[in-house]
C-alpha cells in the first residue's frame, strides 16, 4: 500500500504518514509533482486519463502523481513520469517552476525536454490511454475547450510565465545556433 508523508501548513514534515485513500485530516498535506514534458519542436506531451478513473476521466493531462513516503518531490517527478510514460529522465534534467498548496497536497511543478516519438510512450496500465504533442495554442484551445482537466489549468495559471520562458529559451537557443542565412529567413 502507498503512503505519503505528512507536513504542516507551511511544509513542515511531521514525522508521520497517510496511506493512500485514507481521508486527509484537516490542515494536513502530502506533497504531489506535475511533470510538464516538452520536446525539441516546443510540443507539450498531454496523456488522456483512463476512462475508468474516478476523475476527470477521459480528459487530457499531464504527467503528475503523490510523492511517496521517503521520497523527495524530484524524485517522485522521476518515478511518476517513468511510470506514466515511460521516458526516463534524472534530476539534473528537470526545472522546477513551483509548488501550490491546495486541500490536501502540496502540488509542486516541474518541466523536462525530451524528444520521445508517441509509438515509444508506455502508457501506464489503468492510468492512461492515449498521447499526443501538441503546440502552446493548441493546449490554450484544449484549455478554454473543457478538453484538459480542470487541476491541470489551475496547477500551470501560477507557473505560466516560467513554463514559457523554458519554451521561449529553447527557440532562442535555436536561433543562437541556426546558421546566418537561417537565422535571416526565419527573422524575415
Amino acid at each position: 500500500m502507498e503512503t505519503w508523508d505528512l507536513f504542516d501548513e507551511t511544509r513542515q514534515p511531521l514525522g508521520c504518514t497517510q496511506k493512500r485513500g485514507e481521508p486527509t485530516p484537516p490542515g494536513l498535506y502530502h506533497v504531489a509533482v506535475c511533470v510538464w514534458t516538452v520536446n525539441s519542436h516546443n510540443e507539450i506531451l498531454l496523456t488522456l486519463r483512463h476512462p475508468d478513473k474516478d476523475l476527470y476521466p477521459n480528459y487530457w493531462e499531464n504527467t503528475g502523481g503523490a510523492v511517496q513516503a521517503g521520497e523527495s518531490s524530484k524524485a517522485g517527478a522521476i518515478r511518476e513520469l517513468f511510470e506514466e510514460t515511460g521516458i526516463r529522465a534524472d534530476e539534473a534534467e528537470l526545472v522546477y517552476l513551483g509548488s501550490r498548496r491546495e486541500e490536501t497536497a502540496f502540488f509542486d511543478s516541474y518541466i523536462v525536454r525530451k524528444d520521445v516519438p508517441l509509438n515509444q510512450l508506455r502508457l501506464q496500465e489503468m492510468e492512461t490511454v492515449d498521447a499526443q504533442w501538441v503546440d502552446l495554442d493548441r493546449l490554450d484551445a484544449m484549455m478554454a475547450s473543457g478538453e484538459v482537466a480542470l487541476p491541470v489549468w489551475e496547477r500551470l495559471v501560477p507557473v505560466r510565465a516560467d513554463f514559457e520562458k523554458f519554451i521561449f529559451s529553447h527557440k532562442q537557443l535555436l536561433t543562437l545556433l541556426a546558421p546566418a542565412d537561417v537565422c535571416y529567413k526565419m527573422n524575415s
